[in-house]
């Protein structure tokens, strides 16, 4: 008897193709599974964390004066005339020492504002003008505020150049670095270890300490008008700098 041999014929003639077509899916699929499932990086060994501290205090260089008046009355635009003419007056007298860098000078805060009197009693306007001198050359600006009549001092206070700040920035940062080494190599040598990597390190500066305002009331004697300078004395000022971080302990 002759053999017969029936042919798969439609959909089903491509069984085979299609099975090798799943099977390389499912190869593709386990491998972009095991592709993504890293394996948990080891725990850092023999690492130490630390910081060091450092600053130094720097004279201070430049004088800062704040000078104010006020109004007050009815009429709005009668204190406010009163209070421009008062800064005019001021403006020009300081004006003729202006130099920059040794006396700057610059407007501050001009406002003006109802005040509601108690019981139903008349609207008054009451207003503020300010007048900023600062600068390296306090003789001048001593000297300025007490030709400066139609005005009275109101704060008083010394502060770091920008010059001298980057300068005691840079100066208090090797220190901060010097000691975040030193304290390293110590402690590793604490632990047994005669060598340090550095791992990571952040430094930073923590900016100079600002001086407590010295502020004066109405009846303060030195907001009184004087032909005396201003007494002023230059103090000191803080800068600091942190090192953070940590080191391969070898």
């Amino acid at each position: 008897m002759n053999p017969r041999f029936s042919i798969l014929k439609g959909p089903s003639a491509h069984l085979p193709s299609r099975r090798k077509q799943w099977a390389a899916l499912a190869l593709s699929l386990a491998s972009w599974c095991a592709w993504g499932q890293t394996a948990p990086a080891a725990a850092p060994k023999d690492v130490l964390s630390l910081s060091a501290t450092a600053s130094v205090d720097v004279t201070s260089d430049v004088l800062n004066v704040a000078l104010s008046t006020t109004r007050e009355g009815a009429d709005a635009a009668a204190v406010q005339s009163q209070l421009a003419q008062a800064l005019d007056a001021a403006l020009a007298e300081a004006r003729q020492v202006a130099v920059p860098g040794q006396v700057d000078v610059s407007t501050g805060n001009f406002a003006l504002y109802p005040r509601y009197m108690p019981n139903g009693g008349a609207l008054q306007w009451q207003g503020s003008a300010e007048l900023q001198v600062s600068g390296r050359d306090t003789k001048a600006i001593s000297q300025l505020v007490s030709r400066i009549r139609s005005l009275s001092v109101a704060r008083v206070f010394y502060s770091l150049s920008r010059e001298a700040r980057e300068k005691a920035e840079v100066e208090v940062s090797a220190m901060a670095i010097k000691r975040f080494r030193d304290k390293a190599l110590a402690y590793a040598s604490q632990f047994g270890f005669t060598a340090i990597e550095l791992r990571e390190v952040q430094v930073g500066s923590d900016g100079p300490s600002p001086q407590p305002v010295m502020r004066m009331s109405a009846a303060s004697p030195m907001a009184a008008k004087s032909a005396d300078a201003l007494p002023v004395e230059a103090g000191k000022i803080t800068v600091g700098a942190t090192v953070n971080g940590s080191v391969q302990m070898k």
